[in-house]
């Protein structure tokens, strides 16, 4: 009689634990966030990516009434702005010129100045076309503008708020806008995009450089083996 007791009681307990068990689970999963636990992957770096594409680089140069020539500071800019173009595009490089501005003069001599210059920093005639546009005030003087498209490393414009950031804060999430600024910087740095799409082929061992490093190798180890 007393082990049916014995045994009676020790079922009871396990029941009573097994229970106890079951009820602290229910009660750690009520606790859980169902909306930050199955929340997807927040990456900024898929919400911004980095791409590579054309686009047009453009600057623009102010040329005064009455000007006669490129000062020294105008062609600076546009010189560097030329190598820009021979370092990133191998295609057409647009000078263009305002018409209908009251500096039209000034612009039509500075735009054969500009060719000259372009001449001088490798861009050939074949490649420099010519173009005009309408210029919105006759009575205000207008730039001119030179343009080339290129191959760059881009993503999209910061500054967005598509959503709200109460809601983004409720469900565990960064918001937007977020890494925006870091993935422009990034692309801005890279200077061949064409390292994005792929690597390069590997080029040949530098057969004097290997050379010299053997050298300094066998010339080490004998002075090490000579010392011991």
């Amino acid at each position: 009689m007393a082990n049916e007791k014995h045994t009676t009681r020790a079922k009871n307990g396990r029941i009573l634990a097994l229970a106890a068990m079951a009820a602290l689970t229910v009660a750690l999963a009520g606790c859980a966030d169902r909306r930050a636990t199955g929340s997807l992957p927040d990456d900024y770096r898929t919400r911004h990516p980095i791409v590579v594409g054309e686009q047009e680089r453009t600057i623009d140069i102010p040329v005064a009434t009455g000007a006669s020539e490129l000062t020294r500071g105008q062609s600076e800019v546009i010189a560097g702005f030329a190598s820009g173009y021979s370092a990133e595009s191998s295609g057409m490089f647009r000078i263009i010129l305002p018409r209908g501005a009251r500096n039209d003069a000034a612009t039509s001599l500075a735009g054969r100045q500009i060719r000259k210059l372009l001449a001088r920093h490798g861009i050939p005639a074949r490649k420099v076309m010519i173009e005009n546009y309408s210029a919105g005030d006759p009575a205000e003087a207008a730039p001119i503008r030179l343009s080339y498209f290129a191959i760059t490393a881009s993503t999209q414009a910061c500054g967005q708020w598509p959503e709200d950031l109460a809601l983004n804060t409720f469900e565990n999430k960064n918001y937007y806008n977020f890494g925006c600024a870091t993935q422009n910087n990034l692309a801005a740095q890279i200077a061949d995009p064409n390292d994005l799409l792929g690597p390069r082929r590997m080029t040949p061992a530098d057969a004097t450089q290997r050379g010299k490093a053997l050298e300094r190798y066998r010339g080490a180890y004998t002075e090490l083996k000579d010392n011991i």
